[in-house]
């Protein structure tokens, strides 16, 4: 995809009469910049040049869409094909343990559960992290959209992920998919207890042809798992996941408390408000202050 990129832009630059030294003076980069684009080799272009380029060479767009299949192959292989296949699956069915599934996250709950990953050098990084993920959800709203079921766990609902404001928005955001006809939300609750995928997340996509992928995630780490047995099994565990959890509208209940509990919540003073509070109480009854962890240093009586 990076070749195709460069030759694109070499065809574009070409029908526009410019050299490389000329292309990278009007988008603010050195010539060898576009000659390592044009050829595939160095870094891949980041998003905010190919918006640059495109406007400069009058492509209508063409370079801001082929730029997610470019930033794409800086990403394992097993993601990779994880994500070409989602993009053509007919059926999505997860089960998601820790953080909301990237499909129906909003904006800003992507930024933060993004913000902490590893592999992230720089903010435009992490921008453009958060503009593939967006552009990932446009297919939910297009003609060949796909089935999609999500189990969540409890944790995901009650863990403030960007802070309170952040994850009331995007707890709405899940109540609102009750208009969309081809979303079914559930929740597993923390009373149902154990189960088969604790330790992470499991995906099922269903293929045009009807066959089935399973892809599982942990915090740092994932599995494409295309045997239709091992399939077959991790789809048995999905079935007792949906029979475990709450029903449609019982989920969707639950949603709508944890958001009302959170909004009570804002109110209570942050930690380090409290620990102001609790200091200042200390010095109003004459008692020493606070350090560290909590613990109360009594003052020094004055010399004789």
């Amino acid at each position: 995809m990076a070749a195709l990129f460069g030759a694109r832009v070499r065809r574009l630059r070409t029908a526009a009469g410019l050299t490389q030294a000329e292309l990278g003076d009007a988008v603010h980069v050195v010539s060898t910049r576009i000659t390592q684009i044009e050829r595939a080799s160095g870094a891949k272009p980041t998003l905010a040049l190919a918006r640059v380029l495109d406007a400069v060479l009058g492509a209508d767009d063409l370079l801001v869409e082929l730029w997610p299949y470019v930033y794409r192959e800086a990403f394992p292989d097993w993601s990779r094909r994880f994500m070409e296949c989602s993009e053509r699956a007919v059926a999505i069915r997860q089960y998601a343990a820790h953080v909301v599934p990237g499909l129906l996250q909003t904006e800003e709950y992507a930024r933060a559960v993004l913000s902490v990953g590893r592999t992230l050098g720089s903010k435009e990084q992490l921008e453009e992290r958060v503009a593939l993920r967006m552009g990932r959800q446009e297919r939910l709203g297009s003609p060949d959209r796909p089935e999609l079921w999500v189990v969540l766990d409890e944790a995901v609902l009650r863990r403030p992920v960007g802070g309170q404001a952040v994850m009331r928005e995007q707890l709405a955001r899940l109540l609102r998919t009750t208009a969309e006809p081809h979303i079914t939300l559930q929740v597993l609750p923390f009373d149902q207890g154990e189960h088969d995928v604790m330790g992470g997340s499991l995906t099922l996509l269903t293929m045009p042809d009807g066959s089935e992928i399973a892809y599982t995630e942990g915090a740092h780490y994932g599995q494409l798992i295309e045997d239709p047995d091992e399939v077959a099994s991790f789809a048995l565990t999905y079935d007792r996941l949906r029979a475990a959890a709450l029903p449609p509208l019982m989920s969707l209940d639950m949603i709508r408390s944890v958001m009302e509990d959170n909004h009570r919540g804002a109110k209570v003073p942050s930690r380090s408000e409290r620990r102001r509070l609790a200091q200042e109480q200390l010095q109003q009854s004459g008692g020493g202050r606070l350090r560290g962890g909590g613990r109360r240093v009594p003052g020094r009586r004055p010399r004789p």
